[in-house]
């Protein structure tokens, strides 16, 4: 198992909440401290600060999405296509294993699988994101080789 995918787990096991769990365990990849990120990723625990809505770990996993794929400048909609559309794309496969993106109903049709398991499958589903990323990522001197 990955790195990344362990301390997400190790992170759940240990008391951090679901969204806590997924941003913690990426806060280097995304240039953050893990307080910072520990701090950010709070309110989103619980499905929304414990509204049961967006399940916290899916909204760790769109934020991690949105630091990597996102230019920074404000103002900018030069990203924000891409970015919907990765935000849509790992959306669907959580949505594949769950049924849902929605805290109480995936705690409903859980069948016994805990919040562990949906930290676990956020982060599977983030590393083929990145995965792909690096796959689009070609340095200048590759692309020269390859043309």
């Amino acid at each position: 198992m990955n790195e990344r995918i362990k301390k997400a787990v190790e992170n759940y096991t240990s008391g951090y909440n679901c969204a806590q769990s997924i941003l913690c365990a990426y806060s280097s990849t995304i240039g953050m401290t893990e307080s910072e990120a520990y701090r950010l990723a709070e309110g989103f625990g619980s499905g929304m600060g414990g509204l049961q809505e967006t399940c916290g770990a899916v909204s760790g996993m769109f934020t991690v999405l949105s630091y990597l794929n996102s230019d920074g400048t404000p103002g900018s909609k030069k990203t924000r296509g891409i970015t919907y559309k990765k935000v849509r794309d790992s959306a669907g496969k959580f949505k594949d294993l769950y049924g849902s993106l929605i805290c109480r109903e995936i705690l409903l049709n859980n069948d016994g699988i805990g919040c562990v398991k949906k930290v676990e499958d956020a982060a599977k589903i983030l590393e083929l994101f990145l995965a792909d990323s690096q796959k689009d990522k070609v340095s200048p001197s590759e692309k020269a080789v390859n043309e």
